[in-house]
């Protein structure tokens, strides 16, 4: 069993910055497609970015491009989420979430707890 445990939430205004971090307990964290997922009030949850487990593959969704980057030190078993350039749309609670997959997976086993991100206008 995989526990996932999401950190560095928090306020911030428009413009601003935030990294989440998300930590791993278990084994072969290198074998786990990671990624980050957020869901605002009344909305579904989307994906905002993948990690392959070496780190060498990284996907994003068009909404966050150039704004936020996903990174992973697996020698921590840390996934980790810089947002830059926050807007109040990026409001939501945020999920990491992991699989073991070598290709992007269709579905993920472990999930977070979440961590609220507000950024106010």
């Amino acid at each position: 069993q995989v526990q996932l445990v999401e950190s560095g939430g928090g306020v911030v205004q428009a413009g601003g910055s935030l990294r989440l971090s998300c930590a791993a307990s278990g084994r072969s964290f290198n074998a786990y497609y990671m990624g980050w997922f957020r869901q605002a009030p009344g909305k579904e949850r989307v994906s905002v970015a993948l990690i392959s487990g070496s780190g060498s593959t990284k996907q994003y969704a068009a909404f966050v491009k150039g704004r936020f980057t996903i990174s992973r030190d697996n020698a921590k078993n840390t996934v980790y989420l810089q947002m830059n350039s926050l807007k109040p749309e990026d409001t939501a609670v945020y999920y990491c979430a992991g699989t073991p997959s070598y290709g992007v997976p269709d579905r993920y086993d472990f999930w977070g707890q979440g961590t609220q991100v507000t950024v106010s206008s």
